[in-house]
């Protein structure tokens, strides 16, 4: 039972992350170009953005992404199941992706705050690696 509250959990963080790089408009471009290069390979021709319609959506996804990890947050600060690193990194994807058209003209601060969150994340993740194979082979 616990084993599946915790990838409950993972999955939830998993989710907010996926869901706050759908509020930037670059990223969109960005997966609509890659689908409609991988379609390519397959023979299918495509015209246009086949996922032009997310635009519409953006901000109540990203509200979606926020909201989600608010509450992987607080179950981190009471049951201390989630890993942090997941948390860093998806506030940076958060931040990146701010979708508001009031803060566009502060987007580059936004991409470099969010940038330097998940490159923390990412780099926490991989010391907290390195340290626990360290510590493995000193015990081997």
């Amino acid at each position: 039972m616990k084993n599946i509250k915790e990838k409950l959990i993972g999955l939830t963080g998993s989710v907010s992350g996926f869901a706050s790089i759908l509020g930037s408009w670059q990223i969109c471009h960005n997966v609509c170009l890659a689908l409609i290069a991988f379609l390519s390979i397959l023979g299918i021709t495509l015209v246009g953005m086949p996922l032009a319609f997310l635009t519409t959506i953006t901000v109540p996804i990203w509200i979606f992404a926020l909201i989600l990890l608010l509450i992987s947050t607080i179950i981190y600060f009471k049951k201390k199941c989630i890993s942090k690193n997941l948390i860093i990194t998806n506030s940076g994807l958060i931040i990146a992706g701010i979708p508001f058209q009031q803060a566009q003209e502060f987007i580059y601060f936004f991409w470099i705050v969010g940038a330097l969150f998940v490159f923390s994340g990412i780099s926490f993740y991989v010391k907290d690696k390195l340290f626990r194979l360290k510590t493995c082979k000193k015990i081997i």
